[in-house]
């Protein structure tokens, strides 16, 4: 069920949420968090909310979604309530800001939070140079952005959308670009804990430019294995280099993970796509600090450009 209220107040969205609430028999219970997602002016949100909806399947929630209009209109609030089909598992509350209450998300959002659960903010678009600084940041305790987003407006320049969330770093901020190669770690963590456990000396990775999942990948084995890595643009490919031979992690024309050892037959793992929702559900299940993303980030300059 879906039911608009436009030019409202805070007060009547709260009033017609009970209401629908109490006569669909929806309740709150068993909500685990509040999400809140915060657009800009002309950045998409239905695809946000669709991600929403999935991720929320695993992780029932409250869905705040704070689109801001153009600032030049007059002070208005249209907004949106989604319950039932509309809204998968959770409650989504769609809260169109203009004018100058576009820059007030916070205020609006404060009637809306569930009480004594966490709150988490992500940008599915542009995000703030330093989330936790940000109005609606101050409210989460977990902030999640997008370096992938970040780098298409600067030019598809994936090192510095991650130089930007490295220098803005805060505990409680992840990326939905380090969830995204969570499989590739896992294969190549899982690889290297196999016998004979060869001392690793060096590593490279090969990936098509301007992809801050390659990039963040180099990174997080610069950080871990402290020898040199190089990063290279190409196929998809990493080389672990071993005093017995190389350990090789690549994609065949399956798309299947393919691990080859020195005299030994090649592993294949079936690795799925993952969508954005996938990854933002895998972001919802830790709420915790992520050290290891942030010593990632930390690895990235360190990661030598090879022609």
């Amino acid at each position: 069920m879906i039911v608009d209220l436009p030019d409202t107040d805070t007060g009547a969205v709260s009033k017609k949420l009970i209401s629908l609430r109490e006569s669909g028999g929806a309740v709150t219970i068993g909500r685990v968090l509040t999400l809140i997602v915060s657009a800009e002016e002309g950045e998409p949100t239905e695809s946000a909310i669709e991600a929403a909806n999935d991720a929320s399947r695993e992780h029932p929630c409250r869905v705040i979604v704070i689109a801001r209009g153009a600032r030049d209109e007059r002070t208005r609030l249209d907004a949106q309530i989604r319950v039932g089909g509309d809204a998968g598992a959770s409650e989504v509350v769609v809260l169109r800001l203009y004018g100058p209450l576009a820059d007030h998300g916070d205020s609006v959002v404060l009637p809306f939070l569930l009480p004594d659960t966490p709150v988490v903010a992500w940008w599915p678009g542009q995000a703030p140079t330093v989330p936790a600084d940000d109005r609606l940041g101050k409210l989460a305790t977990r902030r999640i952005t997008d370096a992938a987003r970040c780098a298409v407006t600067l030019g598809g320049d994936a090192r510095a959308a991650l130089s930007a969330r490295e220098s803005g770093y805060r505990p409680g901020d992840s990326d939905l670009t380090w969830s995204r190669i969570t499989p590739w770690r896992a294969l190549l963590t899982a690889s290297i804990d196999e016998p004979p456990h060869s001392p690793i000396t060096g590593a490279r990775v090969s990936g098509p430019a301007g992809a801050p999942e390659i990039e963040l990948l180099a990174g997080w084995l610069q950080a871990q294995l402290d020898v040199p890595v190089q990063r290279v643009v190409g196929s998809f490919e990493v080389r672990l280099h071993q005093s017995d031979g190389t350990l090789t992690l690549a994609v065949d024309q399956n798309n299947t993970a393919v691990i080859s050892r020195p005299g030994q037959p090649d592993g294949r793992v079936a690795i799925a796509h993952r969508d954005i929702s996938d990854c933002l559900a895998e972001e919802l299940r830790r709420l915790e600090d992520d050290v290891i993303y942030q010593l990632a980030l930390t690895g990235v300059p360190q990661v030598e450009e090879a022609s």
